[in-house]
């Protein structure tokens, strides 16, 4: 079990280390000093004495980082053979500690912000806050169609202007940070099709601006060609999976790459697979991979701006803290360890909305910090060696 503690000690942390990746530059600092005042990163300096005050947390050896951000994860399934299953035998609060749960996994394993972008009956929202977890940004139950993707969640609505509008005014009385839309089915949900569409750009288009009006941004799950271009036409902000899935194969994304690009929406790729026993995608997901891939390569290639999300819980191999994993596996893209790091870090941050908190070991952002063995700027398989995390500048416990 993972647990915070604060024990008596000075007012200022001094944390070193033999280097520090600082979320933006791929040029390591080395010897870093890393000054925390509580929550808070104050300062960031280099072969330095810590000031005679502070704290000093020596981690010889190890590459400090900022805290990892999930943009797409699932608190509610629990990662099992069957999270579905599982969430529909829970009552509330055996969902909220079973959520809890999870993401004390994501801490462990660096994850100190994650982007929850699917819960039931808004339950991510009442774990906003709480000290023991990441920090979570929120969609409450995905807004779909009758009977449509993820409809168990509870967001099933009318596609009819009106029941639109009032669907995301109710997300936005409830405080949510982010609209979600399922645009296309899902294969967590027997009767839909990833290759469908689920609604219509003109209907995509009202609730996104209704969104826009309330100021909430949105998101929409697309997976097939026809919801990702209603999606684009409907102006969302960001786009999971966009994987081109066809009733028999991945379509060649034609002039969606460039239209992709030129709008600068989020890509969320769905990335990732832990190293878990028996824990193997569907067939159907594993034949279509390699073009998946490719697409996705160009589409990084071209300049598209890609988000590393990992739609944690959905399955065995998506545990809590798959995102390191996700890392090291998005060489096939074509990212650099650097690179990689930046989309997970201070690029996530900012599709978060928490560019100036979050993402960065800079004066003044959250003290969010991941220590690991090694230099992962060279092999990002050191991300499965951590050392320390510190989530708002209290040390998690990784025990």
């Amino acid at each position: 079990m993972v647990s915070m503690r604060v024990s008596d000690r000075p007012r200022l942390v001094a944390i070193r280390a033999r280097a520090l990746f600082d979320g933006v530059s791929a040029t390591p600092v080395a010897d870093p000093v890393l000054i925390l005042d509580g929550a808070t990163i104050i300062a960031v300096d280099h072969a330095v004495a810590p000031p005679p005050q502070a704290q000093v947390v020596d981690l010889a050896g190890a590459t400090l980082l900022p805290g990892l951000i999930d943009p797409h994860v699932h608190l509610a399934f629990d990662a099992g053979a069957d999270p579905v299953t599982a969430l529909a035998e829970r009552d509330d609060s055996a969902a909220l500690a079973a959520m809890t749960a999870a993401g004390r996994v994501a801490l462990r394993g660096g994850v100190t912000t994650v982007r929850d972008l699917g819960d039931r009956a808004y339950l991510s929202l009442t774990l906003r806050g709480a000290g023991d977890l990441p920090t979570i940004v929120a969609a409450g139950p995905p807004i779909t169609t009758p009977a449509g993707h993820c409809h168990f969640l509870g967001g099933q609505t009318e596609p009819a202007p009106a029941a639109l509008r009032a669907a995301v005014q109710e997300h936005a009385d409830r405080g949510v940070d982010v609209i979600k839309v399922m645009a296309s089915g899902g294969t967590m949900t027997p009767g839909t099709r990833q290759e469908q569409a689920q609604f219509s750009p003109d209907q995509l288009r009202i609730l996104v601006d209704e969104a826009h009006r309330l100021g909430l941004p949105v998101t929409a799950h697309a997976h097939g060609t026809s919801s990702i271009r209603a999606a684009l036409d409907a102006g969302v902000d960001g786009m999971e999976h966009v994987s081109f899935w066809s009733a028999d194969g991945v379509d060649d994304p034609g002039d969606l790459t460039g239209r992709i690009v030129d709008s600068g929406v989020a890509v969320g790729l769905t990335a990732g697979v832990a190293p878990v026993p028996g824990a193997t995608p569907p067939p159907a997901v594993m034949t279509r991979m390699p073009r998946i891939i490719a697409n996705t390569r160009s589409l990084y290639e071209a300049g598209a701006h890609l988000l590393i999300g990992t739609d944690a819980g959905i399955g065995l191999a998506k545990p809590h803290d798959v995102l390191r994993f996700a890392l090291a596996q998005s060489a096939l893209i074509g990212t650099t360890p650097a690179a990689a790091l930046r989309l997970a870090t201070s690029t996530a941050a900012a599709a978060c909305g928490l560019a100036t908190r979050k993402g960065r070991l800079a004066p003044g952002f959250d003290a969010d910090i991941v220590a690991v063995d090694g230099d992962p700027l060279a092999d990002l398989g050191a991300l499965g060696s951590i050392r320390a995390v510190f989530a708002r500048g209290v040390s998690v416990s990784l025990s």
